[in-house]
């Protein structure tokens, strides 16, 4: 756990960090809703997308551009009360069978537990590279940021600006990294009581749908793929571009260290009963 001290550094780090906006985009310019027959919704001039869920269909969207790298920002509210069996998932991803995708996602929970935020990186159609936390607020109360930096050292997820987990390039070992397929961003908001709560052990409550979740102030600075050319090509040394060699500094490392010691809830790179042959290679790198 960390010291007391440092507790209290990041509590005034996540207090300062909620104060600060994103600028925002166009949900009618820069995304779709792409199935739930009317249960996504486009309203305030553009400016919030409302996804919901009943018994009988949930609801999706797609960003309008692909994208080969970038910063993006999305601020979320999550379903709120009895959430469970109820999956909120915001993600990138390619097409095709030896697809690429960068994973949030929010599965929901009982009134008063907390939800499960779960992270997964899929390289040439292979997952199996889940984390999962706990939250350090309630999710569903207020908007807050989820952001996903892919460039090409690394994929860093972050909340409120707090990097919660780093996947990096180390093709120079041989593990794939996703750098050669274009992605859109997707939202949905689904039904997965099968597995989403308690392995599937606590069913979604009918009685208390319609769900949820809602979105505002998309922000991405990104290179746009389209016809096989980057909207990057022409001006990466651009201060705008900065993105595309961040790395994480040392005070940003020491969030990360934070979070993954006070909320991490499951490793992959821990699990030995699940990978009894040895863990997979990525998971000796510091």
């Amino acid at each position: 756990m960390a010291s007391s001290k440092h507790f209290t550094a990041i509590l005034a780090f996540l207090l300062a960090s909620s104060l600060i906006a994103a600028s925002s985009a166009n949900f009618y310019q820069n995304f779709d809703i792409t199935w739930g027959n009317g249960r996504g919704q486009i309203s305030n001039n553009g400016d919030l997308l409302t996804l919901s869920l009943d018994k009988s269909s949930g609801s999706g969207f797609q960003s309008n551009n692909q994208y080969l790298f970038g910063n993006i920002d999305m601020e979320l509210k999550l379903v709120p009360g009895n959430s469970a069996g109820t999956v909120t998932a915001y993600y990138l991803s390619s097409q095709g069978s030896t697809w690429d995708e960068i994973d949030f996602e929010f599965l929901g929970n009982l009134s008063g537990d907390p939800y499960i935020l779960h992270t997964n990186i899929f390289t040439q159609g292979k997952g199996n590279r889940e984390q999962q936390f706990y939250l350090w607020f309630d999710p569903t109360t207020d908007f807050h940021t989820y952001s996903i930096l892919w460039n090409p050292q690394h994929i860093i997820f972050s909340v409120d600006g707090i990097p919660i987990r780093e996947f990096k390039n180390s093709e120079s070992m041989g593990i794939p990294f996703p750098k050669n397929q274009a992605m859109r961003i997707y939202s949905s908001l689904w039904n997965a009581d099968d597995w989403a709560t308690r392995g599937g052990i606590i069913k979604t409550d009918w009685t208390q749908a319609p769900f949820f979740a809602s979105y505002r102030n998309f922000n991405a600075k990104a290179c746009v793929w389209s016809s096989g050319v980057s909207s990057c090509a022409s001006n990466s040394t651009s201060s705008d571009n900065a993105w595309l060699t961040q790395e994480l500094d040392s005070t940003s490392q020491d969030k990360l260290k934070w979070v993954q010691n006070n909320y991490m809830i499951y490793n992959y790179c821990t699990d030995l009963k699940r990978f009894p042959q040895g863990l997979p290679q990525e998971c000796s790198i510091a």
